[in-house]
C-alpha cells in the first residue's frame, strides 16, 4: 500500500507537464540579397528524456502544445533544417535547452532561434582574375570543401569550427588563411593580388573586413522593438497580441488554424466552417485551444474574399500577417478587429 501511494505522498516523483513555445523574436543574419524568411512552423523539434527516450522529433507546427511527463530532466531542441556538410546559402537557426520537471509542476520552455552555424563570403578585387587567371579557390573544414568561384556571390555555411582558405594554381595549392568561426558569425574576406612594388613574399593578401561581420547586424524577425506598427516585418507574434490590447494599426502574425468561433466553445474549429466574417490565428499550425490564439475580423470587402475560410479551406495551416486594432476579448480570446491589411 505504501509502494502504491509513493506518487501521492511524494509530488517529485509523479508527473508534470512540460509546455513549449518558440520566441516570436528569431535572430536572422540579414543582407541586401537575402533570401526568404525562415517558416518557424517548418522548424524540426525534439524532445528527450534523460535516458534518451525521445518524446516527440517532428515539425514545430505539429507539435501538442504540452506534453504530460514524468518528474525528470529533459532535453528541448529545435533546429530550422538539417545541416551535417558545407552548402551555400544555408543559414541554419536553433536552439538547445535542458530543463527539470518536478511532479505536479508546469514547466514553459521559450526557445530563442538563432543562427547556430557560420558563414564567410570572398569578395575578389578585379586584381585577382587578371594576376591567377586559372587560379581556384576552396573554402575547407573537417566535413567537407567548397569551391568559391570568381563569379561566386553566395555565403558558403559551415559548422562551427576551423575554416581554411587554400588557393589552386595551376597544379599548387597554396594554404593563405586559418580561422576559427563561432556560431552566429558570418564573416567577409576582401582579396586583392599584392603590388609587386610592395615586394611582398605571399602570392595573395587577404584582408578581413570587420564592419561585415554581421554577427553585430541582427535582424529581427517581429521587429527590433516589437511595436506591431510599420510593416509586417515589425510584426508581433500571437503570444504577444495581449500586451497591446487598446492598440491601432498593429501587425499581428500567426498560422491560420480555423473559425467559425461563435459555436467553437473552448476548441477551434478546423473543418467544415460555416462563417465567413471571422478566423483564428496561433503560434502554431497545431494548436486548436482557442485561449491560445487571437481571432480576426475579415471586414466586408477584398480581405474577406481573400481569407475567409468559407470559400478557401485550403488556408489552414498557412502563415499570415494581418493589421488591425488589438481587443481584448472578440469571441472570448484576443482579439484583432478593422483588420486593414494583410500579406
Amino acid at each position: 500500500m505504501c509502494c502504491a501511494c509513493d506518487d501521492f505522498l511524494s509530488p517529485a516523483a509523479g508527473e508534470g507537464e512540460l509546455f513549449w513555445s518558440l520566441d516570436p523574436h528569431v535572430r536572422v543574419v540579414q543582407t541586401k540579397a537575402a533570401s526568404e524568411l525562415p517558416d518557424t512552423n517548418d522548424f524540426n523539434l525534439k524532445i528527450a528524456a534523460s535516458d534518451g527516450t525521445i518524446l516527440y522529433d517532428g515539425k514545430y507546427g505539429d507539435s501538442p502544445e504540452s506534453l504530460l511527463v514524468k518528474a525528470g530532466e529533459y532535453s528541448v531542441s529545435i533546429r530550422s533544417a538539417a545541416f551535417d556538410a558545407p552548402a551555400f546559402d544555408s543559414p541554419q537557426y536553433g536552439d538547445d535547452q535542458t530543463v527539470s520537471v518536478k511532479g505536479g509542476d508546469e514547466v514553459h520552455v521559450m526557445l530563442l532561434c538563432r543562427q547556430v552555424n557560420s558563414g564567410i563570403r570572398l569578395k575578389f578585387s578585379p586584381s585577382i582574375p587578371e594576376t591567377f587567371p586559372d587560379g581556384a579557390f576552396y573554402l575547407c573544414s573537417e566535413k567537407g570543401k567548397l569551391l568559391y568561384s570568381y563569379i561566386e556571390k553566395r555565403i558558403a555555411y559551415f559548422l562551427p569550427g576551423e575554416i581554411l582558405l587554400v588557393m589552386r594554381n595551376g597544379s599548387k595549392d597554396e594554404e593563405l588563411l586559418k580561422r576559427e568561426l563561432a556560431p552566429s558569425e558570418v564573416l567577409t574576406l576582401n582579396l586583392a593580388a599584392p603590388d609587386e612594388a610592395a615586394g611582398g613574399k605571399s602570392s595573395i593578401s587577404v584582408a578581413i573586413d570587420t564592419a561585415k561581420v554581421w554577427t553585430t547586424e541582427d535582424f529581427v524577425i517581429g521587429g527590433g522593438q516589437g511595436s506591431g506598427g510599420g510593416e509586417p516585418s515589425d510584426a508581433i507574434g500571437v503570444p504577444e497580441a495581449s500586451a497591446h490590447v487598446g492598440e491601432k494599426d498593429v501587425w499581428v502574425y500567426g498560422y491560420i488554424v480555423g473559425g467559425d468561433l461563435t459555436s467553437a466553445g473552448k476548441s477551434v474549429k478546423t473543418s467544415g466552417i460555416t462563417k465567413a466574417t471571422h478566423l483564428a490565428i496561433a503560434a502554431r499550425s497545431s494548436v486548436t485551444a482557442k485561449a491560445s490564439c487571437v481571432a480576426v475580423e475579415l471586414p466586408k470587402g477584398d480581405i474577406r474574399d481573400a481569407l475567409n475560410l468559407v470559400d478557401h479551406p485550403d488556408l489552414i495551416g498557412t502563415r499570415i500577417f494581418v493589421k488591425g486594432n488589438i481587443v481584448s476579448s472578440y469571441f472570448g480570446t484576443t482579439g484583432l478587429k478593422g483588420t486593414s491589411e494583410y500579406r
